[in-house]
């Protein structure tokens, strides 16, 4: 039950419907504290419309309310005090978790329609770096998001496997490469011809030229050109997978830029077709002035394609095969403006699906302080940060836990968390600066902190050796649990709210409260006294340990039973 939909309604009986239900529901407030009750209106938002000072509006209310539904209803100064009825919401809410059990907050807002989702995105012949890590867990957590709220989400990884920069590699290559050294370690090598490649052209502007060459001697199908390219994309696709499995991410599909070669041509001839492609300075551009942005170019002056014909052709495949309701990129900040062109040129060509293109931006993120780039060889390695946070929540679950089963597995789910957790705690379109210690810390606002309190309550429950729920009275009055209930109770409006917004961090942080919650409960709270509330407080339990372990999940993050 929505309970602040139930006090929008007990306002507007009792003033007449002077004022719309939608309209008090948005101002409805929750209380920083306790004492203040559980739901609070701010009577000073009707004075206009009821012509009276808010203290007579709200003592008025007082006095019409049904105290049924509540505890108690009192007016303090311009406000209205609610105090939900304890025993009821804790039957109701604990109830409604352990039949629905990681169903809770489920709904069906998106009526089954497709989301597509162009996510994580890594450029081939490049490792990757901590510098993927938010494309990647924001994208597969939206898309988890998505689902529980109804959607049908295609995550599509848009592999950076064509553009300029083959040209770059193909060139470094021949010219300082060896075969042997890429069939050992492909990514490595590649990498490090790549970033030569980038002080040698300072000095010899001769190598741009000859890049260039080679990228459109790719697009024109030159078998050398074409034999490399194959190369180097399925050494890397290999490893790249390596490193979504530890993540525990995968895709529906890997359509990457290549893909679409042989529908660029019809991108150039639909937008002639429409009066739209435009000849500058002997390029090819689509006007967007009226539109106040710069010109989307579309053809360079050689004839050769960009990344925005590339994603005309890529929104039209989609457009026609998956027929989206919103298609999602999760790329950073720094491309805004660009997706403003895009989704112009997009708007101006009548693709159906224009007007849900979104671009779903996120800040940078620095290691330690340091910047991260390929090209200037300041590479900090995902899986090596990876490996480095397992082996390190290895050594800390040894010196907490040492008799633990399965902790090579509890370690894995602990530090690949830990990563992911420290990455989406923080909004999306903050800039994060990830320090691995700080994020594997037990305390504080960490994932191992969350999956911790999951696995502090499935303790609990198998010391009570897992008992029967289905008979119980779910009633809960004390002050501790009713903390803790209130929190279970909005797990249903946070999900909606997260899917709004496309922001993960919505659930992370409610999990962290909920954690918390929890774990001044279990400090206050004799919880296996075997009394006649045993069994409602084993229900508690119970509830914390689904929605945590469904927060978590939605997430992408594992929750352990034991740590």
């Amino acid at each position: 039950m929505d309970y602040k939909q139930l006090v929008a309604d007990a306002i507007s009986d009792a003033i007449d419907n002077q004022v719309s239900t939608s309209d008090i529901y948005t101002k409805i407030e929750n209380p920083k504290l306790s004492k203040n009750g559980d739901l609070a209106f701010p009577a000073f938002v009707l004075s206009k419309t009821m012509h009276k000072a808010p203290q007579e509006i709200a003592q008025e209310i007082v006095t019409k309310i049904d105290g049924v539904s509540f505890d108690k209803v009192v007016a303090a100064g311009p406000y209205v005090n609610f105090f939900l009825n304890k025993q009821g919401v804790s039957e109701q809410v604990i109830s409604d978790i352990l039949v629905e059990k990681n169903h809770y907050g489920d709904n069906q807002d998106g009526q089954d329609r497709v989301v597509t989702i162009d996510m994580s995105s890594p450029n081939i012949a490049k490792p990757m770096s901590m510098g993927h890590l938010r494309s990647t867990v924001i994208g597969n957590s939206i898309a988890k998001i998505l689902t529980k709220n109804g959607y049908k989400p295609i995550k599509d990884n848009h592999l950076g496997d064509w553009g300029t920069q083959f040209g770059k590699l193909i060139t470094a290559y021949l010219k300082w490469g060896n075969e042997e050294d890429v069939k050992k370690d492909p990514i490595h090598y590649l990498v490090q011809y790549y970033i030569r490649f980038h002080k040698e052209d300072q000095e010899d502007p001769e190598l741009d030229v000859e890049a260039r060459e080679w990228f459109k001697k790719l697009e024109d199908g030159d078998p050398e050109a074409v034999r490399l390219w194959e190369w180097f994309r399925d050494a890397s696709l290999k490893a790249f997978k390596q490193t979504y499995q530890k993540l525990n991410v995968d895709f529906d599909t890997y359509n990457g830029e290549s893909f679409y070669n042989d529908k660029l041509q019809n991108v150039v001839d639909t937008l002639k077709e429409q009066g739209l492609l435009e000849k500058s300075q002997g390029a090819s551009i689509v006007d967007l002035s009226d539109e106040d942005l710069n010109p989307a170019l579309i053809l360079k002056t050689d004839g050769a394609s960009l990344y925005v014909t590339r994603d005309i052709a890529t929104a039209i495949y989609r457009d026609k095969t998956y027929h989206p309701v919103m298609n999602l990129y999760v790329v950073g900040s720094e491309q805004t403006y660009y997706f403003k062109q895009l989704k112009a040129v997009l708007k101006k060509m009548g693709l159906e699906s224009a007007d849900g293109l979104h671009h779903v931006p996120f800040g940078l993120i620095t290691v330690d302080g340091k910047k991260l780039s390929t090209r200037h060889g300041n590479i900090v390695l995902l899986n090596e940060v990876l490996n480095e946070s397992v082996k390190m929540a290895k050594e800390q679950i040894a010196e907490k836990n040492p008799g633990l089963n399965n902790k090579d597995q509890v370690a894995e789910d602990v530090g690949v968390g830990a990563v992911i957790f420290g990455d989406l705690k923080n909004a999306r379109v903050d800039s994060i600066d990830f320090n691995l210690k700080d994020q594997l810390k037990f305390e504080g606002e960490t994932g191992p902190y969350v999956q911790y309190a999951h696995a502090r309550a499935e303790s609990i429950l198998k010391k009570a050796e897992n008992p029967n729920f289905e008979k119980s009275n779910h009633s809960l009055t004390d002050d501790d649990s009713w903390e803790v209930i209130k929190l279970l109770q909005e797990f249903p409006k946070v999900v909606k709210h997260a899917n709004q917004n496309f922001e993960p961090s919505d659930i992370a942080k409610y999990s962290l409260k909920l954690a918390k919650a929890f774990n001044k409960y279990y400090d206050h709270t004799k919880i296996l006294v075997d009394d006649d509330e045993l069994n409602a407080r084993l229900s508690l339990v119970k509830s914390v340990s689904i929605v945590l372990e469904e927060s978590l999940n939605l997430l992408g993050v594992k929750a352990p039973n034991e740590m």
